[in-house]
């Protein structure tokens, strides 16, 4: 009944995987209004990081609440915002990310990044790169290619977007002709020579304010550039006065292992952005950069009505706290090479003659793309998921899985995430 009544009255453009109505949450498995029990292995894309319902979440937002609710930031500090800033300060994958902005949401992170590099450097274009996905706004649409579905009908979109290639090499036509001579690093090279040609046929340096990248692409199929290739555009951006801005609103928080997944490239971006595990399921987001650049914005140019809300921000501070109690970031590495070691070792032995898979990813955001797949196979691993009552998401135009499990998900947990998704893909095999 509350499916139909929701079908019936809640927008038609919002797609979803399921037609669940969850009544709670705890641990890494939901509970519908039916009383059926779910193993979740997406954490709503990539927010719970410690897990539905955490206990420490729970009391300090229900402390909070009590205390005040909302403080709007144009009028008054609020205690809990700079109690945060001051537990994420010395988290940043450098000293020099010492200011922040607090927001709601992803979308308005980004764009408050791109705000923020508009008015340091006085310039205006942004270069994004082919299989992005940075939001729903309008400008953030523009800066999304992942999909088409998200910016189809909404043109005309903000102008000053340009797109760049990304080194997504098991797609890339040379690699699949010649893996060995066209690797991953020789497609991070020529992603580098492609995006300096950019710079003098489409968007010059002098008009170009920032280059938005992810660390680690989410909608666009969970790959991660070689090193080489993050390095590399640090130190084009080094070389034309261009900002880098690293999107880290589903890569960040703990869930490759390091509280930032630009940390794994040994490259500091000029502004870094954040949302989704920040507060484990509160509405919270928020950019970091040099103190320097926010500096050169004038008072009362950012803002917003519920920016950095008090709640969403104790929220954040437990989150964080969490973090350092249960130790978070080793059990997700721990639970990565239980995940990659299985999936390595079973997932081949249940595939077909002609379809390969390729497991990748950092901690536990974890992509698992079956290459030669039909169309519609990921779709068919994740109905059959469905069926054994656990929940996994597809990405990208290809035939991929991701999963994106608590950080603290068990070892016992983890066995038996694999044992699903394993014998899932058996299933979908057989409907072939």
């Amino acid at each position: 009944m509350l499916a139909q009544f929701g079908k019936q009255h809640i927008a038609k453009g919002i797609s979803r995987s399921t037609e669940l109505v969850i009544r709670k949450a705890k641990g890494a498995y939901v509970y519908t209004v039916e009383g059926e029990k779910y193993f979740d292995l997406t954490t709503g894309i990539g927010v719970v990081n410690t897990g539905h319902s955490h206990p420490t979440v729970i009391k300090a937002v229900q402390e909070q609440a009590e205390r005040v609710a909302h403080v709007q930031v144009n009028i008054a500090f609020h205690e809990p915002m700079i109690r945060l800033i001051e537990k994420l300060k010395p988290r940043m994958p450098s000293p020099s990310l010492d200011t922040f902005f607090l927001w709601n949401s992803g979308s308005e992170a980004v764009e408050a990044a791109v705000k923020l590099a508009r008015h340091a450097t006085k310039k205006q274009n942004v270069i994004v790169f082919q299989g992005s996905y940075h939001g729903r706004t309008f400008g953030t649409m523009a800066m999304t290619t992942s999909k088409t579905i998200y910016s189809a009908g909404f043109e005309p979109l903000m102008p000053g977007v340009f797109v760049a290639p990304f080194p997504y090499y098991q797609q890339w036509s040379a690699h699949k002709a010649d893996p060995v001579k066209f690797d991953a690093d020789w497609c991070a090279l020529e992603a580098l020579r492609q995006l300096e040609i950019l710079l003098m046929q489409q968007s010059a340096p002098r008009d170009t304010a920032a280059m938005v990248i992810e660390p680690c692409q989410g909608e666009g199929g969970y790959v991660f550039p070689p090193k080489l290739f993050m390095q590399g555009l640090r130190d084009i951006c080094d070389r034309n006065d261009i900002l880098l801005v690293a999107d880290e609103v589903q890569s960040g928080f703990g869930r490759t292992g390091k509280m930032f997944a630009i940390e794994h490239f040994d490259v500091t971006p000029d502004i870094l952005v954040m949302a989704k595990g920040i507060a484990s399921g509160y509405p919270l987001s928020g950019i970091a950069s040099r103190k320097e650049l926010f500096d050169l914005q004038p008072p009362g140019s950012m803002g917003g009505t519920y920016a950095g809300n008090a709640v969403a921000c104790a929220a954040a501070s437990a989150t964080l706290d969490v973090f350092d109690q249960e130790k978070l970031l080793d059990n997700c590495q721990e639970r990565s090479k239980q995940f990659f070691a299985a999936f390595k070792s079973e997932l081949p032995r249940v595939l077909p003659e002609g379809i390969k898979v390729d497991v990748r990813g950092l901690g536990l955001m974890i992509g698992i793309e079956f290459l030669g797949a039909p169309e519609g196979f990921a779709n068919a691993v994740m109905s059959e998921a469905f069926k054994l009552k656990t929940l996994i998401l597809t990405t990208s135009i290809y035939q991929t899985l991701r999963l994106i499990p608590p950080l603290n998900i068990t070892k016992e947990e983890t066995d038996l995430a694999v044992e699903r998704v394993v014998q899932s893909v058996k299933a979908a095999v057989a409907r072939l």
